[in-house]
């Protein structure tokens, strides 16, 4: 079901569905009427999707939930981290390998630690089948590059997705309050899946993708943030009908 769920959603972002469509017009490409309606709609995707007012208008329902959090932590607080890949590359640190997403996540994560006192860090995500290392791991090297003490890190490196991350934490922690960092784009249904669970969550997003630019800028840059909120809503989707069905 995990694998089925992952390709499955692949094939509502952006470039995969261009390419269907794309493939789709060929197919059809004698019925001229057809064949053209196939390609305004891909034209129109790409234009809508790579723009910074398409994708602002896709992030802003998401990331606008919550805001950044500055509250003070009290003594022996958690925070967590949720993982986001990282590339294996020999003899780099381990900060380097972490994915810009994964690095602006511990990156808060450190910060919300400085809000308390005596905090533990926890960091999550397992190899992704092509890594020969858990993406725990490598969190939790990055993290002690930057200065947290081991003894102050917790890891769940089996962790696949958020769901078995409030699988993990819920093992860990039961009801305790601690304070979850992810990106903000993410935060919406990390939310949700962390209180479905029972677990006293507070947020504190990060990675903020929306930005501000010319109307008539298209670039990659928008695509990805394009693809980041389809993703996110396709996620709620999928778990607002697991749970409420």
């Amino acid at each position: 079901m995990f694998w089925l769920k992952k390709i499955v959603s692949q094939l509502f972002m952006p470039v995969p569905l261009l390419i269907i469509l794309i493939a789709v017009t060929y197919l059809v490409i004698r019925n001229r009427k057809l064949a053209k309606s196939f390609l305004l709609i891909a034209a129109g995707m790409i234009l809508v999707l790579s723009s910074s007012m398409g994708s602002n208008a896709l992030l802003a329902p998401l990331e606008n939930q919550y805001s950044v959090n500055n509250e003070p932590l009290g003594s022996g607080c958690l925070v967590m981290v949720l993982g986001s890949g990282h590339d294996e590359v020999e003899n780099q640190p381990a900060v380097q390998q972490l994915s810009n997403t994964a690095l602006a996540r511990l990156s808060e994560g450190i910060r919300q630690l400085s809000l308390g006192q005596d905090c533990q860090l926890v960091v999550s995500g397992w190899s992704g089948g092509i890594n020969t290392r858990a993406h725990a791991d490598v969190m939790f090297d990055a993290a002690v590059e930057l200065g947290v003490s081991p003894s102050a890190i917790i890891k769940f490196p089996l962790a696949k997705d958020t769901i078995e991350e409030a699988q993990f934490m819920q093992w860990e922690v039961a009801d305790a309050p601690f304070r979850l960092v992810t990106s903000a784009s993410h935060m919406p249904r990390s939310m949700a899946i962390f209180e479905n669970a029972g677990l006293n969550a507070t947020a504190a997003p990060t990675d903020f993708a929306q930005r501000k630019t010319y109307w008539w800028y298209f670039d990659a840059r928008s695509l990805l943030s394009s693809q980041r909120a389809i993703h996110e809503y396709l996620g709620l989707l999928w778990f607002k009908f697991k749970h409420e069905n």
